[in-house]
């Protein structure tokens, strides 16, 4: 069994679940990596450990079974730049906060090995979208997909901002707002649910456009088939404005085209049988604990 392992942050209380999944690997004899700055920040523990490296660019490849996140949903995201479309299966461990992505507990962290080995689990593919920019300058580069979310918003401005909307070539609207979400329904439990719009099951072929403190108050989430081609430009009183991917950001100018569409390839998450979707959207969003119910 061949695993890579990641993390953002490596502090003192999670020294005891990293250890834990390490010597469960090493239980079953598996080739362990982990990622470059992570390994690091654990070598810093003095733990003696024996293990291969990689980096964003090197040293990951089909033939990983299993990609294993340490952190919370910002950390997944993160792990995606690093999967690629490489078709590595990926599971969290969430040693975050609230945790859609990262479902399994740090104290439950020898259970990803051995019910992995066992086979209580199934792959879940989850779409991508990606954004295609109408200009020679790619500020994303090859990173130019996201899991969750692209967003467009305002940048040094309180004034809000024009989204001009276009599905598949027709006009839908244009948004007065701070800006506009294009969510998958990976995300759709992230900042879209924030801005009020809908929880969707992971599987679903959708997307959701979800405007962001929008003043024409009768503008509401709108969910749409995920083969849609969308088209956005942005208009308003500063000369940038801002598109993020998940967690990376940059500035684009105003009234510069922006395409997104769902990706060709996807992410295969790791869904253990003993922690389901469904039982994570009551964990987290504590739906069945209203005492009349």
């Amino acid at each position: 069994m061949k695993v890579a392992i990641y993390g953002q942050a490596f502090h003192e209380q999670d020294k005891t679940c990293v250890m834990e999944l390490l010597d469960e690997l090493k239980s079953i004899s598996s080739s362990v990596y982990i990622e470059e700055e992570f390994s690091q920040l654990v070598s810093e523990q003095n733990l003696e450990l024996d293990y291969g490296t990689f980096s964003q660019t090197s040293g990951l490849d089909s033939s990983f079974d299993m990609f294993v996140s340490f952190g919370g949903d910002g950390t997944m995201l993160r792990a995606v730049t690093y999967v690629k479309d490489l078709g590595i299966p990926i599971v969290g461990v969430n040693t975050g906060r609230l945790g859609f992505l990262s479902t399994f507990k740090k104290e439950d962290v020898r259970k990803v090995v051995r019910e992995f080995v066992e086979g209580q689990y199934k792959i879940e593919e989850r779409s991508l979208i990606e954004v295609m920019l109408n200009s020679e300058l790619d500020e994303f580069e090859d990173l130019n997909f996201a899991l969750n979310e692209i967003t467009v918003s305002r940048k040094d401005t309180t004034s809000m901002i024009t989204v001009e909307t276009y599905l598949n070539d027709e006009y839908l609207t244009s948004y007065w707002a701070d800006g506009l979400i294009v969510s998958t329904p990976t995300g759709s439990t992230g900042y879209s649910l924030s801005c009020g719009g809908p929880v969707i099951a992971p599987t679903a072929k959708s997307l959701v456009l979800t405007p962001i403190a929008p003043h024409n108050l009768n503008a509401r989430p709108l969910v749409i088939s995920d083969d849609t081609q969308i088209r956005l430009k942005v208009s308003g009183r500063e000369e940038n404005h801002l598109v993020s991917l998940d967690s990376r950001i940059a500035s684009i100018s105003n009234g510069k085209e922006i395409r997104i569409r769902k990706s060709d390839f996807t992410i295969k998450m790791i869904e253990y049988k003993s922690e389901s979707f469904l039982k994570t959207l009551r964990n987290k969003l504590l739906w069945g604990q209203d005492k009349r119910n």
